[in-house]
């Protein structure tokens, strides 16, 4: 006896007869061919079918629903529909109570419970061999031309009425010089399917080791390649796990139905600047890539231009480095808790002895680092706390900043000091912050003094806040930065750029989750704006009157 199951949308007869049957018609996706397109499979009882739908609606990257059976339309396939085949093989996982308990080539014993259960079926249309060969790169199968390794992350998904687990990836090795080229091909034959989610250290995504998938088998990166991931539906398998169902079954690693039910959200089309992607690398330990479409990009060197002009012909020109606006921003963003230093002492007549910019444009980028969710501190010298604590306080008072940074000091002394500073237990496997930003920041000379403009040594008083930018350079995971006051403003504004941009705020949340919409209200009203820059002058002007006075 065999049966079928009924979808919410049109099915091809291809699908009508394989849900039951011990027949080898659930394909592998490496195998794929004709216009059908591979899915995995998950049956659940009809009362979980709400939660599991709306678990896939939050994590439309690695769950992609194409459709769903109705209950009790699970019925018989046309007679004859179906040839004999001397071959079987395992075709489903069956779940009790969340544990996986073996596997089955037919559910044709479970007709009875499955008059009460809904099936799923989850695109998993993405062909990498077609990307890597539109892309000019040859093909890479695992030994024995198996299923390639996936592997389990430390990254969740977002959780849905008691369904819950983490991203699962699949990875193959790309050349470096090739990555942007695959990059684009994944995405223009793949859609949202095809980018990736991760490029560079699998263990920024809490994968230890390379050489141990967790399903599949495993394929090596050589030099100068470059692990590249994708989400997998396999996340499924943790799914279901994770609901505690009292029965269900999931399509096994490897295995697919094969259906003509589309994608709604796969693009059509050629692809415009806003979804063509530009691959970045922003760290070398740990390795790093990051992507963006090529509009932000181009939107932020457009920025870069405007704060590399020299009105007063400094000869300012050799200290801009081209695209480290982009790649500072693009580090940032991926960056959770960023530290910003400000502070140049220019003369010896007032108190305090600081110059005005700075502040301002650190204040500025701290207010849009708060929008983001980030946690921001501020360090400054000693002798400047109480200035600074006073410029934060009324920022937040007059709604420049959302909510109070901490203002911290650092005297130094040694490189072991400077890394007891910023890690934590001073252990370099766990810093602290991610990201260093100096703003309009005085910097040690060759021979350890502190000079202005007019050649004048102010060692005395600036703190050696400088050594964390040094000891940061050994401290895998800390990148730092150094801009002008325009600067901290310009990297704000990019930042908001970023967040805008459709491909990088997925490849930031690693297809997980919900997106917030481009051009968020919160982020909006973070940017600079001519009314906080007269908020900030005003502050700027009562605090030093009163000072000099």
């Amino acid at each position: 006896m065999a049966f079928t199951l009924h979808l919410r949308s049109r099915l091809p007869s291809a699908l009508r007869i394989l849900i039951l049957q011990k027949k080898p018609n659930i394909r592998n996706i490496s195998s794929m061919t004709g216009e059908l397109q591979p899915a995995s499979l998950v049956v659940l009882p009809r009362s979980l079918a709400p939660a599991f739908e709306g678990f896939c609606q939050a994590n439309t990257g690695p769950l992609p629903l194409l459709g769903q059976s109705e209950p009790e339309k699970w019925i018989l396939p046309a007679q004859g529909a179906v040839s004999e085949t001397s071959m079987s093989r395992p075709q489903f996982w069956k779940y009790e109570s969340g544990t996986c308990t073996g596997s089955l080539t037919s559910l044709e014993q479970f007709s009875e419970q499955l008059k009460d259960m809904v099936a799923f079926l989850l695109g998993c249309s993405f062909s990498l061999e077609e990307a890597l060969e539109e892309a000019g790169l040859p093909r890479r199968d695992p030994a024995g031309h198996s299923q390639a390794g996936a592997y389990k992350t430390t990254v969740p998904c977002a959780t849905h009425a008691g369904f819950c687990c983490p991203l699962v990836v699949t990875m193959r090795p790309i050349p470096k010089d090739k990555l942007e080229r695959l990059v684009r091909a994944s995405c223009s034959l793949g859609g949202e399917q095809g980018q990736p989610v991760h490029i560079g250290d699998p263990e920024l995504l809490g994968i230890k080791e390379l050489s141990k998938p967790d399903y599949g088998d495993a394929m090596v990166c050589s030099p100068g390649e470059v692990p590249v991931f994708w989400p997998s539906p396999l996340t499924s398998l943790g799914a279901v796990s994770s609901c505690g169902a009292p029965l269900a079954f999931a399509s096994m690693p490897g295995c697919t139905v094969m259906t003509d039910l589309k994608d709604a959200k796969a693009p059509a089309g050629c692809l415009t600047p806003e979804r063509i992607p530009e691959v970045h690398h922003i760290s070398q330990d740990p390795l790093h890539y990051s992507i963006a479409s090529v509009s932000a990009s181009q939107k932020i060197r457009e920025l870069e231009s405007i704060i590399g002009i020299d009105p007063g012909n400094r000869g300012i020109g050799h200290l801009l480095c081209k695209d480290e606006l982009l790649k500072a921003s693009l580090s940032l963003s991926h960056a959770r808790s960023v530290l910003i230093t400000t502070g140049f002492p220019t003369h010896f007549n007032h108190e305090p002895p600081e110059e005005t910019d700075g502040p301002p444009g650190a204040v500025a980028l701290a207010a849009f680092l708060q929008a983001l969710e980030k946690e921001v501190a501020m360090i400054v010298d000693q002798r400047a706390w109480s200035l600074h604590q006073k410029i934060v306080e009324d920022a937040v008072e007059q709604g420049v900043l959302k909510t109070q940074i901490p203002i911290l000091t650092y005297q130094g002394g040694s490189v072991e000091a400077a890394q007891a500073f910023l890690c934590k237990d001073g252990d370099p496997q766990t810093p602290r912050f991610d990201h260093l930003v100096a703003i309009e920041r005085t910097g040690r000379a060759a021979d350890g003094n502190y000079y202005n403009a007019r050649k004048m040594n102010i060692k005395h008083l600036t703190d050696p806040i400088d050594d964390l930018f040094l000891a940061a350079k050994k401290i895998p995971g800390i990148s730092s930065t150094g801009v002008s006051n325009w600067g901290g403003y310009a990297l704000a504004c990019a930042l908001y750029i970023l967040h805008s941009c459709d491909i990088h705020r997925r490849y930031l949340r690693k297809a997980v989750g919900p997106s917030r919409t481009p051009g968020d209200q919160a982020w909006m009203q973070a940017l600079p704006s001519v009314t906080k820059e007269e908020k900030m002058l005003g502050i700027f002007c009562l605090l030093y009157t009163s000072r000099c006075v």
